[in-house]
């Protein structure tokens, strides 16, 4: 093609396009920053107001524990990798990662003063276990949510447990529920400044989740993700996303004994969440199963197999945190995630070898798959389900810092 003599006119047109993606640029730095620093947590415990104490770590620990003694044969059957050893010692030390204590349908309508007690006392809770050895390092509340009914009892709650704290304790979160329309999440916004303001607290103090557990928080009425909206008002303040399981089931009409994580319209929802909160910095954490160890050997054994099952299937569908209702759930949590990640690094490691050394091989991957192998390798050194030796000894040049600086991460 010959040139044109008249060349001003391209350059200007080279130059409006570079413009509109300079501008596109800005606005995907801005609303996809990628993956967070924090470890995300492998699960969240949800305890009543009523029921939470101090002890609740510990005495969950060991009811886990006492359910591994019990049943130890359907145990050493389910550990695949070898992983039981650690998952009786991570019960013993740091059974919960995530405590949330729960102001809403987990403790139901009471007087106002009992709540206020209660939320006092949740504050205390809270503050007792920054002393504990092997504490959770994440912490929350859930709160009644964002309506016009309950509101004023969600900001009175959410006051009084911070004050019983002393503050806002580390790696501390409220919960909203019942997320509906992405316009709650601007006024959860309005509330975190208002209380931040009026207590001295310095800007982006507190942060939140929105529990996904409506319809119209996955479609709404527009025909887009109210959540993917919801993400983009949260102003950097929302953490993550959680499926409630049984509520949004309901309300899709899903008979009540087929509600499950493993229902085709739970992965549904959970599929659209992950999507909207993909390179956002917010995390997905699935939801409960309502069905606990409890009853005859035979109901406790099929408890156990469908936990672990349950919990192995979620993570194989990148939901790598879970709520757990009863103290028995912490061992089939452990456990399945261990498992998973121990498989994972058995699979990963000699790929990423591969990949670090340059070398051809079966499957010759390209860098985004690396990236991918190195995150769930990363993900399972954070679990504790083995640690940076066991890595380099199946892997040698896949040390930490190597695998931080594929996927981008900064210690």
């Amino acid at each position: 093609m010959p040139p044109n003599p008249d060349a001003s006119a391209p350059r200007e047109r080279i130059e409006r396009i570079g413009a509109v993606l300079r501008a596109v640029d800005a606005d995907l730095a801005l609303h996809y920053r990628h993956d967070r620093p924090e470890v995300q947590p492998l699960h969240t415990v949800y305890v009543s107001a009523a029921d939470a104490t101090p002890e609740t770590p510990s005495e969950w620990g060991r009811g886990a524990g006492e359910l591994i003694a019990d049943h130890s044969e359907l145990f050493t059957a389910l550990d695949i990798s070898g992983a039981l050893p650690k998952v009786r010692d991570m019960l013993a030390r740091n059974p919960i990662q995530d405590l949330r204590i729960d102001f809403e349908d987990g403790y139901g309508r009471r007087p106002d003063a009992v709540e206020d007690h209660d939320a006092r006392r949740a504050g205390a809770t809270f503050q007792a276990l920054r002393e504990v050895a092997g504490g959770p390092p994440w912490c929350g509340i859930r709160i009644r949510g964002l309506t016009t009914d309950e509101f004023a009892r969600s900001l009175r709650t959410l006051e009084l447990v911070l004050d019983g704290a002393g503050g806002v304790p580390a790696g501390f979160v409220f919960t909203i529920p019942k997320l509906r329309v992405a316009e709650q999440v601007t006024a959860a916004v309005l509330l975190c400044e208002e209380l931040e303001d009026v207590h001295g607290l310095p800007s982006h103090t507190l942060r939140f989740e929105l529990q996904i557990e409506s319809p119209q928080a996955i479609l709404g009425r527009d025909g887009a993700a109210t959540v993917a909206k919801a993400i983009h008002l949260a102003d950097g303040r929302c953490t993550a996303l959680h499926y409630g399981t049984y509520d949004y089931s309901a309300a899709l009409g899903i008979a009540s004994i087929q509600q499950s994580l493993e229902h085709p319209v739970a992965d549904h929802a959970k599929a659209v969440m992950l999507a909207a909160a993909a390179q956002t910095g917010v995390w997905v954490c699935d939801g409960s199963t309502q069905v606990n160890p409890t009853g005859s050997a035979t109901a406790v054994a099929d408890a156990i197999g469908r936990h672990y099952r349950l919990v192995t299937r979620s993570l194989e569908r990148g939901y790598y945190q879970g709520w757990d209702m009863h103290p028995g759930h912490l061992a089939t949590r452990w456990l399945a995630t261990f498992a998973f990640y121990r498989t994972a690094l058995h699979a990963a490691a000699p790929r990423l070898q591969a990949y670090l050394d340059k070398q051809g091989g079966d499957v010759v991957d390209e860098p985004a798959t690396a990236q991918a192998l190195a995150k769930v390798v990363l993900r399972g050194i954070d679990a504790r389900a083995f640690d940076e030796q066991d890595l380099v000894d199946l892997a040698p040049c896949a040390r930490r810092d190597v695998l931080d600086e594929l996927v981008g991460r900064t210690r």
